[in-house]
């Protein structure tokens, strides 16, 4: 049985009149970690130490694109194989930490289809994005470099929060927070930053940015929402300006 929508219990608590016909109940913060999110953290964490016991598994499991031809599953593979270990603590903190935000609102059979929708999508797009690289820059490096791992989920995890719990603050380090709102627009800023510092971080620009729009499209215009009942969110709260400041909309 899926989890009903959190509401925020002072409204009770205080007598406060029943939200108006239609009207979305008010979203709380998730309080603990969930089961679904635990499993899945087992699988990424399985999945990296399935890479440092058989090396050559990665070539069956994440995307390369001169071999991705004949090996499509790895379009759903792909997302769940973590080639590193900071990658595989990231991912894995990052999805429990969002999960116990989302899954209860979402459900846990809707939290996974959005998973496993956004990971496949970010795969197909991620592929076609290095192939056109390749036929850019003619670097053969972009047709044999592995591509997998997490964080196309991830980047859109903070949509899925902005859209939930836009105020809701993030630590980011030591003392700074930033608001879920804006979390998707710092982690493109800062992403593109870092792929013109560090060139090999470009492998993760498309995954990224596919994650965010994916996830920005499906909960914009197909996702039924558990707040509503409705398709979709047509909130200007949540139209596609909303995800930049204000100076760039």
């Amino acid at each position: 049985m899926e989890n009903q929508p959190l509401q925020d219990p002072a409204s009770e608590a205080h007598g406060a009149e029943p939200a108006a016909a239609g009207a979305a109940p008010a979203v709380v913060p998730g309080k603990e970690f969930t089961r679904t999110c635990k499993g899945l953290v087992v699988v990424l964490v399985g999945g990296y130490v399935l890479l440092q016991l058989l090396p050559s598994s990665l070539d069956y499991l994440a995307i390369i694109p001169a071999k991705t031809i004949p090996f499509v599953w790895t379009f759903f593979t792909a997302g769940y194989i973590e080639q590193v270990l900071p990658g595989a603590i990231g991912s894995s903190l990052g999805l429990l930490f969002c999960g116990k935000d989302i899954e209860p609102v979402w459900g846990r059979k809707e939290f996974l289809k959005f998973i496993i929708l956004v990971n496949s999508i970010c795969g197909v797009l991620a592929f076609c994005f290095a192939v056109a690289l390749y036929y850019v820059t003619g670097k053969e490096s972009f047709l044999v470099t592995p591509l997998s791992g997490f964080h196309g989920c991830l980047a859109g995890f903070l949509v899925g929060l902005k859209q939930l719990l836009p105020n809701l603050e993030l630590p980011m380090c030591f003392f700074w927070k930033i608001k879920a709102k804006w979390m998707p627009f710092f982690v493109l800023c800062f992403s593109t930053i870092m792929a013109f510092i560090v060139p090999d971080s470009i492998n993760f620009l498309p995954t990224l940015l596919s994650g965010m729009y994916v996830s920005w499209i499906y909960l914009r215009y197909f996702q039924r929402n558990p707040l509503t009942g409705l398709k979709g969110d047509p909130s200007d709260d949540f139209s596609f300006p909303t995800l930049f400041p204000d100076a760039m909309r």
